[in-house]
């Protein structure tokens, strides 16, 4: 038996899921969102506003605490875009290779150095009573060429972060990615409010 907090996932994605368990795992007992709880509309205008949704959504549901976040792509020549609409960006049912085929595509012939962009991270842990703690993780960097490596998920192939040696996401060994990553940032972040 855990002397740590148990806390609910809000996200049902199982490699969100994955990858915030690593990083919570030495201060919270994280449990997996109930099959039987419905996904939640994130219609919200702000990464935050979508991570309170989620949060607060399977808080009520179980009663317990519950993490959620919200993560958006911002590149510079798209004015900030896909921002709120990161997951959905090449539709509403898009998978990860259509949003990467899509912002290659509305890149093409955009030099390197016009592709620059952030992974930006909101994490918010909302407890029952109300209260809630929020964190952000911001990682700078740009838009690859083509993709490249097979690890991790989402936009991972083709982000290159401004200190990660030139290696997209997908390129790095996991615990390298966690060491800059925007998710990783706001989780410690959370993690250092939570002590």
């Amino acid at each position: 038996m855990s002397d740590q907090p148990t806390v609910v996932m809000a996200s049902a994605n199982p490699d969100k899921v994955a990858e915030i368990a690593l990083l919570m795992a030495d201060v919270a007992d994280i449990q997996p969102r109930p099959a039987d709880v419905p996904d939640v509309v994130e219609d919200a205008d702000t990464l935050e506003g979508n991570a309170r949704l989620k949060a607060v959504a399977i808080c009520e549901a179980t009663g317990l605490p519950a993490i959620a976040d919200d993560t958006g792509l911002e590149i510079d020549h798209l004015d900030g875009a896909p921002g709120v609409y990161t997951a959905r960006f090449a539709g509403e049912n898009a998978t990860y290779a259509d949003n990467v085929a899509k912002t290659l595509a509305v890149l093409k012939g955009v030099p390197l150095a016009n592709r620059t962009a952030r992974f930006r991270t909101v994490a918010l842990l909302a407890y029952p009573d109300g209260s809630e703690i929020v964190a952000h993780g911001v990682v700078e960097g740009h838009i690859a060429l083509e993709p490249a490596g097979d690890s991790g998920f989402g936009y991972d192939p083709i982000f290159v972060p401004a200190d990660g040696r030139n290696q997209t996401f997908a390129e790095m060994a996991a615990a390298t990615k966690h060491a800059i990553s925007h998710r990783g940032r706001a989780f410690r972040s959370l993690k250092a409010q939570l002590s």
